[in-house]
């Protein structure tokens, strides 16, 4: 997840994308956000799975966007701190002129994606846009300078939509921006769902250390939200469990993230 856009950036206050960063594993955090991650997993041990799982999801979520459904533009809104394999190294090893806007507001996430968020290959186009996800139209008023609106678009919000204000808030967001593009285009989206005490807690408990409200909800509103979708097997299910790659051992763990990719009829 990433901090509520608009904040400034602060080391003294523990900072959701940089806790996320440690939980999968990466060095983009200070030690407040150490000790708030640590206190995280305490509280939810499940929650390193959570981190590391999402990205595995949006791994397998752009290869299929980019192979099979044949997609070469992604807006990634609210796309956190820059880690491995982020959406556009993905989208352009499998098609290399895949055009990719990012979007935060987040000073810390803004600055690292200046210095990393390049493509990968000289036929694709990889850039970011500064702005709130609560303003949809403007993001939109943006991507459109690097983005065709007349040919499919992936749209991806990646566990970011618990910040959301409401949930009729979260729903008028992903509307907006789903009305902008054209018929062939895709959602892919997931978030962490409330049927976890232990991640509610996480949550609460977060909240109560000063950092930006993340809002768990039930999965029945996740899969609301892709109401008039044409949803890609196998449909809403928990990350683990959206087409596993057959490297992987056993069946996949469950946990409280429940995501789907749909296509736009």
């Amino acid at each position: 997840m990433s901090d509520a856009p608009g904040s400034a950036l602060r080391t003294d206050i523990p900072h959701s994308a940089r806790i996320w960063n440690y939980w999968m594993g990466g060095k983009d955090h200070y030690e407040i956000d150490k000790i708030a991650g640590d206190a995280g997993i305490a509280v939810d041990p499940d929650i390193t799975t959570m981190a590391i799982q999402s990205r595995q999801f949006l791994i397998r979520a752009v290869r299929f966007l980019a192979g099979e459904a044949g997609i070469g533009q992604f807006l990634d809104i609210g796309t956190g701190l820059p880690t491995m394999q982020n959406t556009h190294e993905v989208a352009q090893s499998v098609r290399p002129e895949a055009k990719v806007v990012y979007v935060d507001n987040d000073p810390l996430v803004l600055t690292h994606a200046r210095a990393l968020l390049t493509s990968t290959t000289d036929e694709g186009v990889t850039t970011y846009v500064q702005c709130d996800y609560h303003e949809p139209e403007q993001i939109l008023a943006d991507a459109r300078n690097v983005l065709n609106f007349t040919r499919p678009i992936a749209v991806m919000f990646m566990g970011v939509l618990g910040h959301a204000r409401s949930y009729d808030e979260l729903r008028r967001i992903v509307g907006t921006v789903l009305a902008a593009v054209p018929s062939g285009s895709y959602l892919v989206m997931w978030d962490g769902t409330d049927d976890s005490a232990a991640y509610v807690q996480l949550c609460e408990e977060y909240t109560g250390t000063g950092g930006a409200p993340y809002v768990p909800r039930p999965k029945e509103q996740i899969e609301a939200v892709f109401d008039g979708l044409d949803l890609v097997e196998p449909g809403v299910v928990p990350i683990t469990h959206w087409r596993p790659r057959p490297t992987e051992v056993g069946r996949p763990q469950t946990i409280s993230a429940y995501g789907a990719v749909a296509r736009k009829p």
